[in-house]
């Protein structure tokens, strides 16, 4: 017999580089999970798993297990689902991917909140800015921030946000301002490596719809957002960074906004569903909670523009 509880297991170690990285997901030793699969393989007598010394290759009953049994999990799923629905309730899993930051700030709050509201939900929150590497059968909403480039995912619109040039006044007092795109190439950059994108091509556009592109070397690199921000405020070089991020710090006059005249594409805040998985009463209702707290936008509700004085003191570059 093959249980519910079976065929979760499976999934994870389906979706898994190795049984080590399955083990670390479930919270469990690496044994433990050896020992629970050749259970598994015993009951069902059948070998489920190709294993080589670095990573497993499921067999073609292990594919099907995976395939059938993701279908049936979904099935039984949703089954509670609509029998909760009937009592009024929004039950079951709801599996979240949001990125690091923007995830910690505001959807973190969002999901305990949600927890509050429908008490027989359950949430499970990842988060990553490397969505592109989280297995789309492993979350049912995820979060992004950027260019979006996927077209096959169902995509819902949370919020604005724009991308900024932007740093700090301690900066601009040695090095001065840079007045066009090209004369970044001669300042301190500062590059935030998130979603796979090429984070060194700084692209702009101007009031005439212009684009120019820059290839900038930079001094300074990270895959944390809060690590850029911190080198920018403390006078390392330039950044780009989301609206959301540095909004308080543009309002308080710690990092200015540079190339005002030059947009940066725009890096709108999107939830990502899965086409059947948007029908998920839950989904649904965590999305619109979500959504709520984002209007409105909290960035810009909450700050005001830093006076002009503070941007024209510096000099030119």
């Amino acid at each position: 017999m093959i249980s519910a509880a079976d065929l979760d297991f499976f999934d994870i170690i389906a979706r898994s580089p190795s049984l080590a990285a399955a083990a670390r997901e479930m919270g469990v030793s690496p044994s433990a999970v050896t020992q629970r699969l050749q259970d598994l393989e015993k009951r069902v007598g059948v070998r489920l798993l190709e294993r080589s010394a670095r990573r497993i290759t499921l067999s073609d009953e292990g594919e099907l297990l995976a395939t059938r049994g993701r279908s049936i999990s979904d099935d039984l799923a949703e089954l509670g689902e609509t029998l909760a629905a009937r009592r009024g309730v929004v039950a079951g899993h709801l599996r979240v991917v949001a990125p690091l930051g923007f995830g910690r700030r505001y959807v973190a709050p969002v999901a305990a909140q949600f927890l509050v509201e429908h008490p027989e939900v359950t949430i499970d929150l990842t988060l990553s800015d490397r969505l592109g590497r989280v297995p789309e059968a492993s979350w049912d909403v995820a979060v992004h921030i950027g260019e979006v480039r996927e077209s096959s995912l169902v995509a819902q619109l949370l919020a604005p946000n724009e991308r900024v040039l932007c740093a700090s006044p301690a900066y601009l007092a040695r090095h001065g301002a840079p007045t066009q795109p090209t004369a970044l190439l001669m300042h301190r950059c500062i590059a935030l490596r998130e979603n796979d994108e090429d984070v060194t091509m700084w692209r702009f556009v101007d009031p005439q719809q212009d684009v120019t592109q820059v290839r900038i070397e930079p001094v300074l690199a990270s895959n944390d957002g809060d690590v850029v921000r911190d080198w920018a405020l403390h006078g390392h070089g330039i950044i780009v960074r989301s609206e959301w991020s540095v909004a308080s710090d543009l309002a308080r006059g710690a990092l200015v906004r540079l190339l005002e005249g030059h947009r940066l594409p725009n890096a709108d805040v999107i939830a990502f569903v899965g086409a059947r998985k948007g029908r998920s009463a839950r989904t649904n209702a965590f999305l619109k909670t979500l959504r709520e707290s984002l209007s409105p936008v909290p960035w810009r509700a909450a700050t005001t523009p830093a006076p002009p004085r503070e941007r024209r003191r510096f000099g030119n570059a």
